[in-house]
């Protein structure tokens, strides 16, 4: 079964393998050792934090680690601004105010751009924000978010960016240093090709250094991550052990193929064969072409093809893809470029979409 949903992602051999590797108890000096290896080469995917960055990890889901960036880092006074145009954009701000965290939300319908110039003039409104969350890629339409932009008037105006990078970190370019950036919240099991279950937060060094504020959660405090893991190396609460093991083999793996560069490379030619195939079938982008990420792409339904059988009859062919979300959820289906998946697997791909969409037409 080759997995086409934006994570979990089929996952290779070696990763695989990796979770049988041992039983050991989150408690003894290996696994200290563990997480020291694995917060190091996370932070190293981007040379470019340098000594500037630390990572943290968590046992949770890519919202987990969201939700304690935001729930640690976010201001309790002053203010933050979200942007949204997706379904991860709308649950920052719901994070934030089941936090009740001071925050302002900006909202554009999901199938638009960051509007640069409104989120400018909200900006003039709010002087009192001193912090701006965002998506870097949102999931919900494939978009990847003009964050260069974005980050500018972050930078121009010292504002600090905290950035949902769950599905595009190790699959596009991050410029910590041209945004501003604070902290990113990204997850094993998305483009960095590992098991679910494992989280992170990479947070700029000076925010590490201060004082720690009064963060409304136990489990989500990452200030108590910090100081373990960076101390003794332990974590306050236990950590899935075995999917630790898969995550070290996943860097690895990927940083041995050449870096998140290579991926994002090996993902636009997976892109563009199955862009090709769909075309030819006369199925349209839900977006223009150079609004998507590397990571995935939406297409429209065309008429008379509803969800449901599409997906049933591509399973049946051993590929699973993806619905749209919400209002899009009658019109759109979705297809990421993620995971373990061979030439020979595309070639598999390419005919079951002949067939199933032949069949259903």
């Amino acid at each position: 079964m080759i997995l086409l949903n934006p994570g979990p992602v089929t996952l290779s051999e070696r990763v695989r393998n990796a979770l049988s590797a041992g039983d050991w108890c989150h408690r003894e000096p290996e696994f200290a050792e563990l997480t020291r290896e694995i917060n190091a080469a996370l932070v190293a995917i981007y040379p470019d934090m340098g000594d500037e960055f630390a990572s943290v990890m968590l046992t949770g889901s890519g919202t987990s680690a969201v939700e304690a960036m935001l729930a640690s880092f976010a201001p309790a006074t002053g203010g933050t601004l979200v942007l949204a145009n997706g379904v991860y954009g709308e649950r920052m701000a719901r994070i934030l105010a089941a936090h009740r965290k001071p925050h302002e939300v900006l909202e554009w319908p999901w199938t638009s751009p960051l509007d640069i110039d409104a989120t400018v003039r909200m900006l003039d409104q709010h002087p009192q924000v001193t912090h701006v969350a965002a998506i870097h890629h949102e999931t919900t339409t494939g978009r990847l978010n003009d964050i260069d932009a974005l980050g500018a008037v972050c930078r121009d105006r010292n504002l600090a960016l905290l950035l949902d990078a769950v599905s595009s970190f190790g699959a596009e370019q991050i410029d910590p240093a041209g945004w501003n950036l604070e902290a990113l919240a990204g997850t094993a099991n998305k483009c960095l090709h590992g098991v679910p279950g494992l989280s992170f937060v990479i947070g700029r060094q000076q925010a590490w250094d201060r004082k720690p504020p009064r963060v409304g959660s136990v489990y989500l405090d990452l200030y108590g991550y910090y100081a373990g893991q960076h101390g003794d190396g332990l974590s306050p609460f236990t950590q899935s052990v075995q999917v630790a093991f898969a995550l070290r083999e996943a860097i690895a793996e990927m940083q041995e193929a050449g870096g998140w560069q290579a991926r994002r490379k090996t993902y636009l030619r997976r892109a563009a064969r199955i862009n090709t195939e769909l075309t030819s079938l006369n199925i349209h982008n839900l977006l223009k072409e150079n609004e998507y990420s590397s990571v995935l792409r939406s297409y429209l339904l065309p008429g008379g093809v509803s969800y449901g059988p599409l997906h049933d009859g591509l399973k049946a062919k051993g590929f699973v893809i993806y619905a749209g979300q919400g209002e899009l959820a009658k019109t759109v289906f979705r297809l990421a470029y993620m995971g373990d998946i061979q030439a020979q697997d595309l070639d598999r791909l390419c005919a079951a979409l002949q067939t199933v969409f032949s069949d259903l037409s």
